[in-house]
């Protein structure tokens, strides 16, 4: 399914004179650095963000609702039915209630890769943090590779080459297994209830 091309973004356009930093010892071409110097000034404009959203698992299962992002360290997937599932970080924990077999579990969001798209300021022009630019002639994707002790897998987010806004993400996990999420209907920079993110941590969910 096709998501709509029409969000509302937060990012300067191209066509704006901006004079982008370049660092002849970075392993990525002038092109790929300003690409990354656009996509890190759209990412970090803005605080919060709520739209829609289309899951794609990695057996092919769909499945699809509405998020909203408050950064730092917060976010909700609240996901349409038959599904019945509610993602949440609230700063510190990711929590998945699930309202059909009344479960909670928990994460660290430090664990996960949900911490790089909530952080206050994530810089998407670093050598360290950046693995690999790829560029299509619509999409730019920008990816993160995890391999540390505790955390090993991929994060690879896709922006609008024309705009950088952020169109999709995708989770590999360490078995190589691709969980893609593709937003559309977005919108930034509005305020979002505080007490989206509260996770009672001492209730199952009914």
């Amino acid at each position: 399914m096709a998501a709509p091309a029409d969000p509302v973004g937060a990012a300067a356009g191209p066509a704006q004179a901006i004079k982008v930093p370049l660092d002849p010892a970075s392993r990525f071409t002038p092109r790929q650095q300003t690409a990354l110097f656009h996509i890190n000034t759209y990412f970090n404009s803005f605080q919060t963000m709520e739209g829609k959203f289309i899951q794609f698992g990695p057996r092919g299962e769909q499945s699809e609702g509405v998020f909203y992002m408050s950064r730092p360290g917060k976010i909700r997937f609240h996901y349409s039915p038959p599904v019945k599932l509610d993602v949440i970080a609230d700063g510190r924990t990711v929590a998945i209630r699930d309202t059909r077999t009344a479960t909670q579990d928990y994460y660290p969001l430090a664990k996960t890769p949900l911490r790089y798209l909530l952080s206050r300021n994530t810089n998407l022009t670093s050598d360290k943090l950046i693995s690999e630019v790829r560029e299509e002639p619509d999409l730019i994707a920008v990816i993160i590779v995890e391999n540390s002790t505790f955390v090993k897998g991929k994060l690879t987010l896709i922006f609008d080459r024309q705009s950088y806004e952020l169109k999709q993400w995708i989770v590999t996990d360490a078995q190589g297994l691709n969980t893609s999420v593709a937003i559309y209907d977005v919108s930034v920079g509005k305020r979002v209830d505080p007490q989206l993110f509260k996770i009672n941590y001492y209730t199952q969910p009914q």
